[in-house]
């Protein structure tokens, strides 16, 4: 499955920053994570610093899927929200969600400074305005829900919408102090060489073909003809666990994005801003650490590769004309314009645990917006799984909800 146009921002920017060997002999470990994006990088990470013999394998070079493509917003909000989420889940339930979500911003800041990380990471806040009169209501008890859990949040009205942030026609909105951004092609990567040199294997364009299941242990057979015995497999696959898993637990979306030419002075008043709103599908961006607009949207399902890619210039100019609605005044230079699949679950959130059919097996499957911060609250959820506990977000996230 092609998980991206051809040309994402992050890889363009970064070029190829590592190149791995494939498998090319039979190895053993104690943990074989399938999948070499974000979340097999930060999962590969916590088995290494549990002290696990860990192999990482990717059927492309690494970070060559959906990590190349995201937009790398990191939200604690979840693209259903916190009041709605309490309705689906109980408040319980969608509060820890959310709290997981914001803590994951606080645990990536601090694995960026341990590991000298260069992805410049960025605290921001997150401005989730209302894009039409209607929403309103359901936006202000999403403010009363957020502030009820204890998160920092401020209402704003439309004049000062206007005033802080520059944008026009909007109604409201709720302005949340926790929220950052990261280049995560580039922390992907860098954490995988701080791994490599605390033992962890990678073999990239080393693709799984079949797994044997046996007491105790698995054996993975690659398409080298080479096998990997591990006690452990996890698989962080993301969008493509759609054609490892059968059933209808994920709908495959596809989301288009540009970046403007860099222009530091435009983009002035939202630097240290996320930016969303209330429509369906919703309209997103942020600035880069070089100075450019990245905006996003448009979202719709998912039919393939080949129909994604062929939307692109249609999509470039549906997300221009809903950023001039904002600002009428401005004009958007486009320097890239790609696309990306994710996935959308019926509650928003992820799955992340053991499967009824995989033994010895367990997944880190972020969906949705906040495939980044979920990934990092599955660090601590496989470490649990790998000593055979149980983590309180488990009954949330498990197959079969």
């Amino acid at each position: 499955m092609d998980l991206k146009s051809n040309e994402p921002f992050w890889l363009l920017k970064n070029g190829l920053i590592a190149t791995y060997p494939s498998l090319k002999s039979d190895e053993s470990c104690d943990v074989l994570i399938i999948g070499g994006g974000i979340t097999g990088s930060l999962i590969a990470h916590q088995m290494v610093k549990d002290g696990y013999e860990t192999i990482l394998i990717d059927k492309r070079e690494l970070c060559n899927g959906s990590t190349s493509a995201t937009t790398s917003m990191l939200q604690y909000e979840i693209d259903v929200p916190l009041y709605k989420l309490i309705e689906k889940i109980g408040e319980k339930g969608a509060v820890a969600s959310y709290k997981a979500c914001s803590d994951s911003i606080d645990s990536i800041e601090t694995i960026a400074g341990k590991i000298h990380s260069k992805a410049g990471f960025k605290r921001k806040k997150s401005l989730y305005f209302a894009s039409k009169k209607k929403d309103v209501e359901g936006l202000k008890k999403e403010y009363k829900a957020r502030k009820n859990a204890g998160f920092e949040v401020k209402w704003l009205e439309a004049d000062e919408v206007l005033k802080e942030f520059g944008f026009e026609n909007t109604y409201g909105g709720i302005l949340s102090k926790q929220g950052g951004s990261i280049d995560a092609f580039q922390f992907a990567h860098e954490l995988f060489k701080h791994n490599v040199r605390k033992g962890l294997k990678i073999f990239d364009k080393t693709e799984m073909v079949a797994v044997e299941y046996h007491k105790g242990f698995n054996v993975a057979k690659t398409n080298g003809g080479f096998q990997i015995k591990a006690k452990k497999i996890i698989y962080c696959i993301g969008y493509e666990s759609k054609t490892l898993l059968k059933e209808n637990f994920v709908n495959l979306k596809s989301t288009y994005a540009v970046v403007s030419e860099v222009d530091n002075d435009k983009f002035k008043n939202i630097t240290n801003t996320l930016v969303w709103n209330t429509d369906d599908p919703y309209l997103y961006m942020r600035t880069t650490d070089d100075g450019r607009l990245l905006i996003g949207g448009g979202d719709e399902d998912f039919y393939g590769a080949e129909k994604r890619d062929a939307l692109l210039n249609k999509k470039e100019k549906e997300i221009l004309r809903n950023l001039k609605k904002i600002k009428p005044d401005y004009h958007f230079y486009s320097d890239f314009v790609w696309a990306g699949t994710f996935g959308e679950t019926k509650d928003g959130l992820p799955y992340i645990g053991e499967h009824e059919k995989f033994k010895n097996s367990y997944f880190v499957l972020g969906f949705g917006g906040n495939g980044i911060t979920f990934s990092v609250a599955g660090m601590e959820m496989a470490s649990l799984f790998m000593t055979s506990k149980k983590h309180p977000l488990s009954r949330y996230f498990k197959f079969g909800r």
